[in-house]
């Protein structure tokens, strides 16, 4: 039976362009060291937050092939594989090399809106092909459809080698009911920063994380001084983050986190349409509090 290795702190790995709109493979790379050295326990590449919908197919190959060089087996890696067409992920997924990746996280099915049956087959035929342990990813916000907790655990005892959701519904209530009714190797991951101190004081065992981009050593902290129990302390850094949270995804996501890292020198603030940059009002009021915070 697989057990899921994805716990602490995982970062939703941006993508750094250039001026030019290439990929920066250097900032990548410094960005990557940055995070590890900085309490990051695993990474999550290619989805969201790293405007996957935007790359090649070589641009995707070749930035899975540097975060492989980079990290060296230091932490585990989360590759995104996955679609509103069944068959077209089954085939990327047989296709794709996962030599060096330590499991394959697949999102619900946009736009077409499946109902919650469509849902446990489309998971069903994608955890019978996976050559890797699978981490479901329910996001409603972005697919139109919620995934609810008793498919998501149906699917949890149904497949052993289902060993977690990124849950980001943003429903703590479902989120409890997951939690309740999973079997042991099935764990629940934060798919959103702002309810991370909840879901963990509620039994989730980590995030994938947008503002762990750049601010991973105080976001790793919070967490692991709620693993210890130490609440209190826990609390202090998430109130540091709360004005922060809402403004990082004001005007979409990579946006605000792009901004914030290059108020910090490590990228330039560069986006793919159809996503653009954040506003000026909003960058500077990141730049305050980052000023604010003293991190």
């Amino acid at each position: 039976m697989a057990q899921n290795i994805f716990k602490g702190l995982g970062i939703a790995l941006i993508t750094p362009f250039k001026g030019d709109g290439s990929v920066d493979y250097e900032s990548l790379e410094r960005l990557l060291n940055y995070q590890i050295n900085n309490g990051a326990d695993f990474l999550c590449i290619l989805a969201t937050t790293g405007e996957v919908p935007c790359l090649t197919r070589e641009e995707k190959d070749n930035i899975t092939d540097l975060v492989k060089r980079v990290v060296k087996g230091r932490i585990p890696i989360l590759k995104y594989c996955g679609g509103n067409n069944t068959a077209l992920v089954l085939d990327e997924m047989r296709n794709s090399n996962w030599q060096g990746i330590d499991g394959i996280l697949s999102i619900c099915p946009y736009y077409n809106k499946p109902s919650q049956e469509g849902l446990y087959q489309h998971f069903k035929a994608i955890a019978q092909k996976s050559p890797l342990p699978l981490v479901l990813y329910n996001v409603p916000g972005r697919t139109g459809v919620n995934m609810k907790a008793e498919t998501t655990v149906r699917l949890a005892k149904d497949f052993p080698n289902i060993v977690g959701v990124k849950e980001a519904s943003g429903s703590l209530e479902q989120v409890d009911e997951i939690i309740k009714n999973k079997p042991d190797n099935f764990d629940v991951i934060s798919g959103d920063d702002a309810l991370t101190f909840s879901m963990v004081a509620s039994g989730a065992i980590g995030v994938i994380s947008v503002i762990g981009n750049a601010l991973p050593a105080q976001f790793s902290k919070m967490i692991r001084l709620e693993f210890n129990g130490e609440y209190e302390m826990a609390r202090k850094i998430h109130h540091c983050f709360t004005e922060l949270y809402s403004l990082l995804f004001v005007d979409g996501n990579p946006a605000g986190v792009k901004a914030l890292l290059n108020d910090m020198g490590m990228i330039e603030n560069i986006l793919r349409l159809p996503l653009v940059p954040t506003t000026i009002t909003t960058k500077q009021k990141m730049a305050d509090i980052l000023k604010q915070l003293n991190f």
